[in-house]
Order: C-alpha cells, then sequence, then structure tokens
C-alpha cells in the first residue's frame, strides 16, 4: 500500500509532466485512456508556453525537475540514437553532464563543511565556483592545490539521498505488485531488479567509494595504451567530497572534433570494445555508467587513441559461475553454435529445466542468425534484445539481476562504437578477444596452470597424504556402517507398523463382533433382523469369536 507521501509524490509526478506539455505521455496509459479527451480542458493546453517549446527541450526539463533517478533513466535513453526519434535523443545528451546545477556558494560551503570548517583558501590555491560539469548525483568544479597541480573538485548535491530513496520507494512499491499480480513478473525478478538498482545509487552517494573504484580501475590500465584513469589525491577525499587529476581530453561525444583531430576513429572504437572485454573477463571490475558524458580521449597520440574516463560511481563484477557461462555463451555465439547456447541456458539455470534443447536452439537461430556479418549501421543491439527477452519469454527464461548493469554497459559500448565508426564489426572484433580468454581459462595451457598453482600446496600436504587417505578410508566404512544401521532401523520401524496395524485390526473387529453379539442378544424375543444375519443364539458365538481377537491383537 502507498503511503500518502508517495500517493502525494505521484501527484507531483504527473503535474510535472502535465506543466511540461507532456500530458499525452500521461493520457498514454491504460489507467487514463478513457480521459484522453481531458487534454483539451487542461489549461496548459490552451495557454501553456510549453507547447511552443520542442518535445525533447521538454522531456529533459521535466527528467531533470523530477530528480536523479529520472536523469539517470534519460542518460540511459541518450545513449541509444537508434531507439528514439533524433530529437529527442540530441535534447537528452544534456543530462550527461549539464544538469541544472546548483549554486557555488553552496558548493563551497559543502566542501568546507566536509573538510571541518576548514576554509577552501587554505587547501586550494584557487577554486572556480562555476561547475565545470553537473550531473544527477554530484558536480564537478576546477581548483589548483596549493602546489600548482591542476584537479577537478566533485561534491555530492544537497539533500540528494532524501529524494532518491523517496523515488526508490515508489519503484519498490510497483515492482512488488508487478511481482505479486503480473503474470511475468516472477520470471522478471522487478524486485530483484529494483535491489540492485538501490545498491547502484547508494554505491554513488559515497564518494570515498568511488576514488577507490577509481583506484583499482587505474591499477588495472597502470601505463596501458588503452585507457588512462586520472590519480586520486586521498588526503582530500571524503565521503562526500572527492579530489581527482584533471584530465584534458575531447569528449568523445564531438566527432567532428576528434576527426579534425585526426584520430583514427575505427581504432578507437575497436579499442573501447576490447577494453569492455578487459575488464569484463580480465580484470572482473568494470565501469559500469559509461555514457558519454564520462568518457573522453587523449589527443595526444591521434593514430595511437587512448580512452580517459571519469566517475566511477558505478562498477560491476561478476561471479566466477556467471563470468564462465557468460565467456562461453559469447565464444557459442560468435561461433553460431546455438545448441551449445542452448545447453549453456539450461546448465545455468536461466531457463526451466524441462525446456526443450532443440526449440530452445532453434528460437535463438531465429533471433541471432540474420545480424552477423554486419556492421553496427545494419544492426541494432537495442532491437536484437528486444527479440531476444521476447524469446526468452516464450520459454519462461529469468531475467538475471546481477547481469543487468552488464547489460547496460554493452548497450552503451554498441551506442559508442555506432557513434564513432558505424562500419565497426562488433561481432569479429570481440571474437578473437573471447577465444583468447577460453584458451587462457580453459585450455590445457589453463590446466597445467592451476596444477602449477596449486604444487606447492600439494607437496605441503603430500607427507600427510597416507594418513589422510586412511582417515577417509576409515570415515566411508563408518559411513557404510552407519547407512546399513539406518536401513535395518528403517526395516525394524516398518515391521513395527505393520504388527501395529494388525493388531489394531484385530481388536476393532473383535469389538465389532461383541457389540454385535450385544444387539442380537438384545433382539432375544423378536423377529431376527436380516441386518445382523443370523439368531440370537448365535451371540455366544460371536461374543466369544470377539474376544479371542481382542486378546490375539494385545499378545502382539
Amino acid at each position: 500500500m502507498l503511503r500518502p507521501g508517495l500517493i502525494l509524490r505521484l501527484i507531483h509526478i504527473n503535474f510535472v509532466l502535465l506543466r511540461h506539455g507532456l500530458d499525452e505521455v500521461i493520457l498514454a496509459t491504460h489507467l487514463f485512456r478513457p480521459l484522453r479527451f481531458m487534454r483539451y480542458v487542461s489549461p496548459w493546453f490552451w495557454f501553456g508556453s510549453t507547447r511552443r517549446v520542442p518535445r525533447g527541450e521538454r522531456i529533459r526539463r521535466a527528467l531533470e525537475e523530477l530528480g536523479p533517478i529520472f536523469v539517470k533513466f534519460g542518460q540511459m535513453l541518450s545513449t541509444r540514437k537508434d531507439l528514439l526519434p533524433e530529437d529527442i535523443a540530441e535534447a537528452l545528451t544534456v543530462l550527461q553532464d549539464k544538469v541544472r546545477p546548483f549554486p557555488g556558494a553552496e558548493a563551497r560551503r559543502r566542501i568546507e563543511q566536509a573538510y571541518g570548517q576548514l576554509p577552501l583558501e587554505r587547501v586550494f590555491e584557487h577554486f572556480d565556483s562555476t561547475p565545470l560539469a553537473s550531473a544527477s548525483i554530484a558536480q564537478v568544479h576546477a581548483a589548483r592545490l596549493l602546489d600548482g597541480r591542476e584537479v577537478v573538485v566533485k561534491v555530492v548535491r544537497p539533500d540528494i539521498e532524501r529524494r532518491i530513496r523517496r523515488d526508490l520507494e515508489i519503484l519498490y512499491t510497483i515492482a512488488g505488485l508487478a511481482q505479486r499480480y503480473w503474470a511475468e513478473g516472477p520470471r522478471l525478478h522487478p524486485v530483484e531488479v529494483v535491489q540492485e538498482f538501490d545498491k547502484t545509487l547508494m554505491d554513488e552517494l559515497d564518494l570515498m567509494r568511488e576514488a577507490a573504484n577509481a583506484a583499482e580501475i587505474r591499477r588495472h590500465f597502470e601505463n596501458s595504451p588503452l585507457l588512462y584513469i586520472p590519480a586520486i589525491h586521498w588526503e582530500l577525499c571524503r565521503e562526500k567530497v572527492l579530489v581527482q587529476e584533471r584530465i584534458f581530453g575531447i569528449p568523445i561525444s564531438r566527432t567532428a572534433q576528434l576527426t579534425e583531430a585526426g584520430i583514427d576513429l575505427r581504432k578507437l572504437a575497436e579499442r573501447g570494445v576490447e577494453i569492455f572485454f578487459t575488464q569484463v573477463f580480465v580484470h572482473n571490475f568494470f565501469h559500469g555508467d559509461m555514457h558519454p558524458g564520462n568518457i573522453f580521449v587523449n589527443p595526444a597520440h591521434p593514430q595511437d587513441p587512448q580512452y580517459m574516463a571519469v566517475d566511477f560511481g558505478i562498477v560491476g563484477s561478476l561471479t566466477p559461475e556467471d563470468q564462465r557461462y557468460l565467456a562461453e555463451n559469447f565464444h557459442a555465439f560468435f561461433n553460431r553454435d546455438y545448441r551449445r547456447v542452448a545447453e549453456l541456458h539450461l546448465e545455468s539455470g536461466w531457463v526451466p529445466a524441462h525446456t526443450r534443447v532443440e526449440e530452445f536452439e532453434s528460437a535463438i537461430r531465429t533471433v541471432c542468425e540474420p545480424i552477423f556479418q554486419k556492421p553496427l549501421k545494419d544492426i541494432s543491439f537495442g532491437h536484437f534484445l528486444l527479440r531476444l527477452f521476447q524469446t526468452a519469454r516464450r520459454f519462461n527464461m529469468e531475467v538475471q539481476p546481477q547481469l543487468v548493469l552488464l547489460q547496460k554497459t554493452l548497450l552503451a559500448i554498441e551506442g559508442l562504437g555506432r557513434q564513432l565508426y558505424p562500419e565497426l564489426d562488433l561481432w569479429q572484433t570481440a571474437k578473437p578477444f573471447i577465444e583468447r580468454w577460453m584458451r587462457d581459462r580453459l585450455g590445457p595451457a589453463a590446466v597445467w596452470r592451476g596444477l602449477r598453482n596449486e604444487w606447492p600446496a600439494l607437496l605441503e600436504h603430500l607427507p600427510a597424504l597416507p594418513r589422510l587417505t586412511l582417515a577417509a578410508l576409515r570415515a566411508g566404512e563408518r559411513q557404510a556402517e552407519a547407512l546399513r544401521e539406518q536401513r535395518d532401523e528403517i526395516r525394524r520401524l516398518r515391521e513395527e507398523m505393520r504388527e501395529s496395524r494388525l493388531r489394531h485390526g484385530s481388536v476393532v473387529i473383535g469389538a465389532a463382533l461383541i457389540v454385535s453379539a450385544f444387539l442380537i442378544k438384545g433382539l432375544d424375543g423378536h423377529a431376527p433382523l436380516p441386518l445382523l444375519g443370523g439368531a440370537p443364539g448365535d451371540a455366544w458365538v460371536l461374543s466369544i469369536g470377539g474376544i479371542l481377537l481382542i486378546l490375539s491383537g494385545l499378545r502382539r
């Protein structure tokens, strides 16, 4: 049940949509469809100045006003220009780093509060109150340390946690209702998906965690030509404030500027795919918020382009089991081995065990075969996923909440690749990497490497091996003996139960005969009843027989 405060929030959401001239969004829903005529009596329809504003701009303003969760949704949509009308996708790109900022004076106050009311002049030689970028959770200011090094200072927005928790409560309520009353709810796990989203957002609010994430990824790509991560100034980082090396690169969304700088766009797109698969399958620690506002390009080496990344509030990792199943799925998928893809889904429990492999294989082939050997400009991974989800629905395939972030990141990577170099063949670029991973992790060399790594432990326990073997054999014997005793005990219990049933049966029949005898005796002098089947003289015979049966049952 929605609390009154949440009902007011839902009313406010609809009011904001109306105020920005998005009444068609509300009245297009199933609940309000019968009331579509109401738009013509709305004051915003006749007098609202927002009608003259382009629809993409109206949607962007509404999402900004509604808060961080809605801005995150808009950021995700902005990377999918193949799924949205061009004007809307273009307007939503502003949400990547140009969300309405909060005042610079408030940013100074919050930073000084984080430093124990220490004046900023004692920390920074210069602090620019005008933000460099402003996003849904925090905004970034340029600054210079006392030793002259250029840095950026990230500070969390005021009152952001309360607003996020309020909207998350609405999402939990809707997800709970969906899981309970929607036929697809148990398969799609909406509550678990919201829980993943909740965890991700709460982690973003802790900038110390973000700093640790950045340091981890920087360590993974130390001296790498693929990716540069700016250094963290740990002594100045707090839970709500992060200070990081300032980088000077070209935003990846400015394709014309990249071309003017002579950047090899094909190589840049291919390296984006390589970075993604390296993070997922080698490091098992990936940047989960790779929208264009967080990605830059180092212009120093145009023919050997290097990515530069910021904003590490959202990161992801996989369990070893999910990682292996995912790699094997990619490997089978790239080799068009749809049978193996179907088998892996069954082995991992992603589809019900009763699913027929042949039917699932045929369905996957129908979805996947049309997209092979095509460049990104001719396919849409978003549309492909949509068809895959429709197939999954047919086979009751359950959504894996732990993979939702990975799917979102893969969609963002495809969006970047489509923007940089539409001729990029995602499959051929990724296939060698996956094949190399399979050889490294599952091939003979991997087996030998595992044995070599375990050899010291084996040598350490080798002297104790005879004793451990004897102990295992004795334990096996004891277990076998215990199993035999359990079987004997079960057999004995069965015999006792059988005897008990016979005993109770004898007593019940004997009692019935005695009751019959008394009834016959009580009718002495009257016509015998056919129901009792005998003359009154038979009463003694029945009584004696009943007593004998009862005594027989009691002796058992």
